[in-house]
């Protein structure tokens, strides 16, 4: 089992399958930032892979800054797609109007395209705890707290698409999401409006009403660009 595996038409390579194998296996094991994952023989032996297998499939981990190699080590789970993620939308260099868009805009088709799931399975359950991580944005003491509560909140709506690669990508770029909702909330008006048009979005879920829930996620999601000057560099307005 030295080599990889050839890949059919229509099948997922060999590859792949580790990939996900290994990422179920940091979320089962609970991993974090630093913690080492098992050598390359020990993943082949556990998921029945051939070496080269294994090596291909760490170096697409690597190429996602998931994993990274240390010295005497080996193999560890890192942060470093979060800080890839925040080069690609240079907020080093402000927020601009066009990331502003862009990111929006990817969260739109997720959290407008997880709707309708939501509706046909969700329980009432999972509509009391909506609402209850959005009642902390109101308790929020500081501006980092509120967009934490409020990316809680969005997070939980992904969760409920029951998808676990939908999950991933979008909590992949948590700190990106969170830098946008820090924006505009250094105000307690600010945080009273977010906690009422996630209610609204809630009223709308309850009632199993597809159209509205679209809409109000929409205008919802297009609300931040307020606090983005459109002057270059794209700083938050004052």
């Amino acid at each position: 089992m030295s080599g990889v595996e050839p890949v059919e038409p229509g099948k997922t390579s060999a590859v792949d399958r580790l990939v996900e194998q290994i990422r179920d296996m940091i979320s089962e094991r609970g991993l974090g930032i630093g913690d080492a994952l098992p050598t390359e023989r020990d993943l082949g032996e556990q998921f029945q892979a051939g070496r080269n297998t294994v090596r291909e499939a760490l170096q697409v981990l690597r190429a996602y800054g998931m994993v990274e190699t240390r010295p005497k080590v080996g193999a560890v789970i890192s942060g470093g797609h979060g800080e890839a993620i925040r080069r690609l939308f240079a907020f080093h260099n402000g927020i601009s109007p066009d990331s502003f868009r862009d990111l929006q805009g990817f969260r739109r088709i997720i959290e407008t395209g997880v709707g309708e799931h939501i509706i046909l399975t969700a329980a009432d359950a999972d509509f009391d705890r909506l609402d209850a991580i959005n009642a902390r944005i109101l308790e929020a003491d500081s501006v980092e707290e509120a967009a934490q509560c409020d990316y809680q909140f969005h997070q939980a709506i992904v969760e409920l698409s029951g998808n676990r690669t939908t999950v991933a990508a979008y909590h992949m770029l948590r700190s990106v999401i969170e830098e946008v909702m820090r924006l505009g909330k250094a105000e307690r008006p600010v945080h009273a409006a977010t906690f009422e048009a996630h209610a609204e979005i809630i009223r709308a879920l309850r009632a199993r009403d597809r159209i509205a829930y679209v809409y109000l996620m929409s205008r919802h999601l297009e609300f931040g660009i307020r606090f983005v000057d459109a002057a270059p560099g794209g700083q938050p307005s004052r």
